[in-house]
């Protein structure tokens, strides 16, 4: 079970990705995040109303914390989007999101089969090398020095916030329900606001297609919800890899949909993806 919410979550994450960049080309990013966290955050709010649920303060906290988490990934990955270091922030970022929690699991002295640790062994350069750009090498290379070391720093930021969020949100347990959720994304809009605010960019939803911020929003949250439920029933390492693996559904949904390429090393990534899934299902 903890396999099938963590690859769906992968899967919600993967889609919410996809609209969020086709929407993010017409018009800011933060105001496509920004519309997608509030949408998210009503309606993991109305889930927690109906389901119900007994959060405690510290229940709370850890979501507060996850928010923080999330909203500083997001900053950081899209000042790395809007200055043209995604190929260098994409794939550190992603990786980062599923080495903190693994770190997290092994200081916590986690055993798991020796199959299953094999698969997120695998899977790491898995996620690194699905969410390269077909051109990442050469900008790197042609961007050697400060402007390098900047996306480098942008990454790592981003994925410690995501990797954050996903161990934050897994010390949540059970009986608190969702209304945790509810609050991470309120925690993590604010702070969108406030970054960009700090660094002076557009956040306010202007352009109609950061409407399409809503379905990056109800994506996202299902997809924090379906890791949360993963993280749950099994180990915050298996949860948190498997989920981070989304930019293979990103890049899958890009090659049907918009018909693009999908390069060398972004195959080897999806066929090393499946590898893992395999071994982790065997272990």
């Amino acid at each position: 079970m903890t396999v099938l919410l963590a690859l769906g979550g992968a899967l919600a994450y993967g889609l919410s990705d996809f609209v969020g960049g086709t929407a993010s080309r017409r018009t800011s990013p933060w105001s496509v995040a920004l519309v997608g966290a509030c949408v998210g955050g009503l309606l993991v709010l109305l889930g927690a109303l109906l389901l119900g649920g007994d959060p405690r303060p510290a229940d709370l906290g850890w979501a507060a914390l996850g928010g923080l988490g999330n909203g500083i990934g997001t900053a950081f990955l899209y000042r790395g989007l809007g200055t043209g270091r995604m190929g260098v922030v994409g794939p550190v970022s992603a990786v980062g999101a599923a080495v903190v929690p693994v770190l997290v699991d092994v200081v916590g002295g986690q055993r798991l089969p020796t199959l299953v640790w094999l698969g997120v062994v695998l899977a790491l350069p898995a996620i690194w090398l699905v969410s390269r750009e077909p051109a990442a090498a050469g900008a790197i290379t042609a961007t050697r020095g400060p402007r390098t070391a900047v996306g480098l720093l942008d990454g790592i930021v981003a994925g410690a916030g995501f990797g954050t969020l996903f161990a934050a949100l897994a010390q949540v347990p059970p009986e608190a329900g969702l209304l945790p959720v509810a609050f991470n994304q309120l925690v993590a809009a604010v702070l969108v606001v406030a970054v960009a605010s700090t660094m002076r960019v557009s956040w306010v939803p202007r352009h109609r297609a950061a409407g399409l911020g809503a379905v990056c929003g109800a994506l996202g949250s299902g997809a924090t919800v379906l890791f949360l439920l993963a993280s749950q029933r099994g180990s915050l390492t298996v949860a948190a890899v498997l989920t981070a693996l989304y930019p293979a559904f990103t890049v899958l949904l890009a090659t049907a949909v918009l018909r693009e390429r999908v390069h060398r090393g972004q195959a080897w990534g999806l066929l090393l993806s499946a590898t893992a899934v395999l071994l982790v299902v065997a272990g």
